[in-house]
C-alpha cells in the first residue's frame, strides 16, 4: 500500500493518497493572511488508524515551511490534533 499526501490548490484541499486514489481530505478556505481548515475526513472503509492524523501533519508541515499564513481550525478534527501536538501552536499565532 503507497500513502501519500498531495496539495490540490484548484480544490482548496489537501488530499490523502492510497494507491493513487482519494481517500481523504482536509479541506481549506484562504482568508487574507490565514488558512482556514473546513474539513477533515477520510473513507471509513478505507480508514486505518493513523491516516487522517498523517493527513493533518504533512498539511500543516506544507503551511508552516512554505507560506506565512496563520491557521485557523474550524474543522473539529483539526483543532483536536492542534491540542493534541503543542509544538504547532506557533501556526495559529502567525
Amino acid at each position: 500500500m503507497s500513502l501519500s499526501v498531495e496539495k490540490q490548490p484548484d480544490q482548496s484541499r489537501y488530499a490523502l493518497l492510497q494507491d493513487g486514489e482519494v481517500i481523504g481530505v482536509a479541506e481549506y478556505e484562504l482568508r487574507h493572511d490565514a488558512i482556514v481548515f473546513t474539513h477533515t475526513e477520510v473513507d471509513p472503509e478505507k480508514r486505518e488508524k493513523g491516516m487522517a492524523s498523517t493527513l493533518v501533519r504533512t498539511a500543516l508541515d506544507d503551511v508552516r515551511d512554505n507560506s506565512d499564513l496563520r491557521v485557523i481550525a474550524s474543522c473539529p478534527y483539526v483543532r483536536s490534533w492542534l491540542s493534541e501536538h503543542p509544538d504547532y501552536a506557533e501556526l495559529q499565532k502567525r
